[in-house]
């Protein structure tokens, strides 16, 4: 059983830490951030992220973006200040691949290991513990932290050292948004042609372009479910790191580049909170036509 530091209990890391208590560990948390009512009564809740690592062996990390990573590490009430030789820190953010290198340089500095373990999957694989978990770091690291990946996700890879997991899932990201572009054009095509979109994703779901997010996404699109599992704002943050990174390196990512235009779209309108699968909502405001429109509206739209 381990002694876990859990920072991060918001959509998809509060769903981790539950997972994490089902197989039998401890948690502590920072109670400067909002903790959830039935993880409150089964952890520790302390009073800020050097006490975490101070009363942890392991600390996980599970927050937005490059800067809030920074800063529940290295502020002056952060995880660095409570972490003495051997602990292992793990960052399951989706960040900068550069920044996780410097990051992880400074905690090896003070005698720990660190991983960077950003995850695929959403708040479904967070909840059913069916997580692709693409990690970056030492070999011995890795093995140590295996077994509570295996207890969050199933699809686990040891990709290369500190940033190769950033980097693992920032290419993620660009085929996830790719993919809901496509999917989102062919139900909108297909709606405004005067067909059911519902029924032809589940014709779809049968042949070579079933995909997840066909099913999973395309089905979000269809029935308008578009409350989070994960938020506009956050899949923008992860391909700006890819259009930033392509700049760098002088190379092209331009359909990279569209669908972030489609994010911006929907942002635009209100619906950087929205799921992701809501890109087809930009797409639908440029046709002036939704695809949940009734037969008679796509009739008269004809």
């Amino acid at each position: 059983m381990a002694k876990i530091g859990f920072i991060g209990l918001g959509i998809m890391g509060a769903h981790m830490a539950r997972n994490l208590l089902k197989g039998g560990h401890t948690l502590a948390v920072n109670g400067k951030y909002p903790v959830p009512d039935d993880l409150r009564t089964q952890t520790t809740v302390v009073a800020d992220s050097t006490a975490v690592a101070q009363v942890s062996d392991v600390i996980i990390v599970m927050v937005p973006d490059t800067p809030d990573v920074q800063n529940v590490l290295f502020a002056d009430d952060g995880v660095a200040k409570g972490l003495s030789a051997g602990k292992l820190v793990i960052d399951m953010s989706s960040i900068s691949p550069l920044e996780t290198q410097q990051f992880a340089k400074q905690i090896n500095a003070l005698g720990c290991d660190y991983l960077d373990a950003p995850v695929s999957g959403g708040e479904v694989g967070a909840r059913d513990a069916t997580l692709s978990i693409m990690v970056g770091g030492p070999e011995k690291a890795f093995n140590q932290a295996k077994p509570l990946f295996e207890i969050m996700g199933k699809n686990i890879s040891l990709v290369g050292d500190n940033g190769a997991g950033q980097t693992t899932k920032v290419a993620n990201q660009i085929i996830v948004a790719l993919n809901i572009e496509a999917v989102a054009e062919a139900l909108l095509f297909a709606a405004r042609s005067g067909a059911d979109p519902e029924r032809v994703r589940k014709a779809l779901m049968g042949g070579f372009a079933s995909s997840r997010i066909l099913e999973v996404h395309g089905e979000r699109m269809t029935k308008r479910t578009f409350n989070p599992g994960f938020r506009i704002e956050l899949h923008q943050k992860d391909l700006n790191l890819a259009i930033d990174g392509a700049r760098k390196l002088g190379i092209a990512l331009p359909h990279t580049a569209s669908a972030q235009q489609l994010f911006s779209v929907c942002a635009a309108n209100g619906g950087k909170a929205w799921d992701h699968s809501a890109m087809i909502r930009a797409l639908e405001i440029m046709a002036n036509f939704e695809i949940a429109q009734a037969p008679e509206a796509q009739a008269k739209a004809a």
